[in-house]
């Protein structure tokens, strides 16, 4: 360990988590970077413990627990076919490590914890944990919270949840062309080969703040946001409502007057 690195403890946590605004009974989604703190004494154990300590069983955690690796190195045939990202998906009962993180990996394991089933399912425990597990639905209807621990908007899973109907010029940007499906079956792989010119989370995210939607901290190295996830994903609803094409940054622009 270097003289750099945070080291975090277990009272941190709770008190930094406390002072966010986590409190009793909240349904939460957690999203999460255990590396991002420094050195959490007990690891992803004690971030998990300090949130639980604090929502109780009469609240609810919720974390994503997709059966996917980490981003995996592109070779240079990879990058001549034009992709820029790439992950497998892995068997529903893998032991390997996941790209949701260790937290998550360490959460889903728990007792007591229910995991649903599919390419996006989900971890829960507390409250209601049989509907939590089939999504973040019912967190949506508890008008629940987001905890971002080193991590931000780019990964709130709830943001998907109001994308239906998005234009097509905006899939196209992330989608992969038929030839790299075919190299890269869509049940065993996720690939992206494309990205859209703005990035439209980063637009939100700073409308939250602007409004006073989210509420940060630093713990140890690790900046934990909080916010209200359907304050926030209400923005993204109405952006894709207005102007979708404009928030990607995909708006046509108008061509100069003639002279």
């Amino acid at each position: 360990m270097n003289h750099e690195t945070s080291v975090v403890t277990a009272s941190m946590l709770e008190a930094g988590f406390r002072e966010l605004g986590l409190a009793g009974g909240m349904f939460v989604e957690v999203h999460s970077s255990l590396s991002s703190f420094g050195f959490v004494e007990g690891g992803a154990r004690t971030v998990i413990d300090a949130i639980k300590n604090i929502v109780t069983p009469n609240g609810a955690i919720v974390m994503t627990s997709f059966p996917v690796t980490q981003p995996l190195e592109l070779t240079d045939l990879d990058k001549a076919r034009g992709l820029i990202f790439k992950i497998r998906v892995l068997d529903p009962d893998s032991d390997e490590r996941t790209g949701m993180g260790i937290i998550s990996d360490t959460f889903r394991k728990d007792p007591g914890v229910l995991t649903g089933t599919g390419p996006h399912r989900v971890s829960a425990w507390g409250a209601e944990a049989e509907k939590n597990a089939e999504g973040l639905s019912n967190l949506h209807e508890h008008d629940g919270v987001a905890l971002l621990l080193g991590v931000d908007i780019y990964r709130l899973t709830s943001m998907h949840y109001v994308e239906n109907g998005m234009p097509e010029e905006i899939a196209k940007c992330f989608s992969a062309p038929e030839e790299i499906r075919k190299i890269y079956p869509e049940n065993e792989w996720y690939v992206e080969t494309g990205t859209a010119p703005e990035k439209a989370w980063y637009k939100i995210q700073d409308q939250a703040y602007a409004r006073g939607f989210i509420k940060d901290r630093m713990i140890g190295n690790a900046k934990c946001m909080f916010l209200k996830v359907n304050d926030v994903i209400g923005l993204y609803r109405r952006a894709l409502d207005t102007d979708p094409l404009g928030l990607y940054g995909l708006a046509k622009k108008p061509r100069p007057a003639a002279r």
